[in-house]
């Protein structure tokens, strides 16, 4: 064997040690490098804790809109909302008469709301799930869709009287 040939030999021995009874250590490098690289990717492809509880929008006031209904039709909501932190508490009732699987009997009652703000997004529904919905807030105007029991429908609202923090 030339010296050429034994240096490599030496080489490639200390770099795939191998101890009585343990086998090489070389897979075991490999899965651990395998692991670490796995957390470190894992980590970086999830949305950061921070943006899941974020609350960077504040939506108590009164709010007032239309939900878009069948063929046209829609109906006129208001929305009176309280903030603490991410939950959001409050009322909500339709302007005028009966709305296919509304929240009351009269429809034009008061029924409670319940949900959360999650960055810019608030998500809410009825404590019976007869109102569920999601809109993206942007100042003084709430854009998204809502599902009165007849599938979703687009829903609009306005701020008409802004929370005394403002």
């Amino acid at each position: 064997m030339n010296p050429t040939g034994a240096s490599r030999q030496a080489g490639r021995l200390a770099l795939w040690r191998t101890f009585r009874g343990y086998g090489t250590l070389a897979p075991m490098r490999a899965l651990w490098a395998f692991v670490a690289t796995a957390l470190v990717l894992g980590s970086c492809a999830q949305k950061d804790w921070i943006d899941r509880t974020l609350v960077t929008e504040d939506v108590t006031g009164s709010w007032y809109g239309r939900i878009a209904g069948p063929v046209g039709t829609g109906r006129e909501i208001v929305f009176d909302l309280e903030q603490q932190a991410s939950i959001v508490k409050g009322n909500v009732r339709f302007v005028g008469g009966g709305v296919t699987g509304g929240l009351s009997a009269n429809r034009s009652q008061p029924g409670a709301i319940e949900g959360a703000v999650a960055g810019d997004v608030f998500r809410f529904r009825d404590p019976k799930g007869n109102l569920v919905g999601e809109l993206k807030i942007s100042g003084d105007e709430m854009t998204g869709q809502a599902d009165i029991g007849s599938g979703p429908s687009p829903l609009v609202l306005r701020r008409v009287v802004p929370s005394a923090t403002r």
